[in-house]
């Protein structure tokens, strides 16, 4: 990552571990900004599921068009899911009990208590549902840490995940596939590993 930074002359910061960086980074998503997440080895699946996934902030009632638009390039009516931490999952999401292994891949699809409806209404559908993913720390400690982090800001432990590319492309899997998804869209940050990018327009 930071040979390619080097080499072709981005401007990044780094961070010096990984809880420092984790902090800044839900500081910007609580504060609305876009975050290009690129973190260890390229996954494969039907989901982005935390190492190659765009997040950003479900209590945000404009949030959903915003990643229609400037991201996703797609219809703004178009969804987006919630990731919970699981041992938080059952105080938002009207789950089956024990929560099944498929919400572990983002593939199962449960209501969201009403009570929640207003506070993350990014991520919940119109008919009051969620495909929501839940993460444990032991499959991806810096993606449960920032989920719980964020939590501690916005007193909601949920974000947004939605794969890491625009429509009609596939997931990015190398350090240039990201930065060129991120300028051109909307994407505000770019966090790969612990060295982050600024968009500059």
């Amino acid at each position: 990552i930071k040979d390619f930074l080097d080499k072709n002359k981005i401007n990044y910061s780094s961070f010096e571990n990984d809880s420092e960086m984790v902090k800044e980074i839900a500081k910007l998503i609580h504060e609305n900004n876009v975050i290009g997440w690129f973190q260890g080895r390229m996954e494969w699946g039907p989901r982005a599921l935390g190492s190659r996934s765009i997040l950003s902030n479900p209590a945000n009632p404009e949030m959903q068009h915003i990643l229609n638009l400037k991201v996703k390039h797609r219809e703004k009516f178009r969804p987006f899911a919630p990731v919970v931490c699981e041992d938080d999952a059952l105080k938002y999401f009207e789950c089956d009990e024990p929560i099944p292994e498929p919400t572990d891949y983002m593939l199962m699809v449960y209501p969201i208590k009403k009570e929640y409806h207003k506070k993350i209404p990014a991520v919940t559908h119109v008919d009051g549902s969620g495909r929501l993913q839940t993460i444990r720390r032991s499959q991806h400690p810096n993606y449960y840490d920032l989920i719980k982090e964020f939590g501690k800001l916005s007193k909601i432990p949920i974000l947004i995940n939605t794969s890491f590319n625009i429509r009609g492309e596939p997931i990015v899997c190398t350090p240039y596939d990201a930065y060129k998804c991120m300028m051109g869209t909307g994407i505000d940050y770019l966090i790969m590993n612990t060295f982050l990018v600024k968009r500059e327009d």
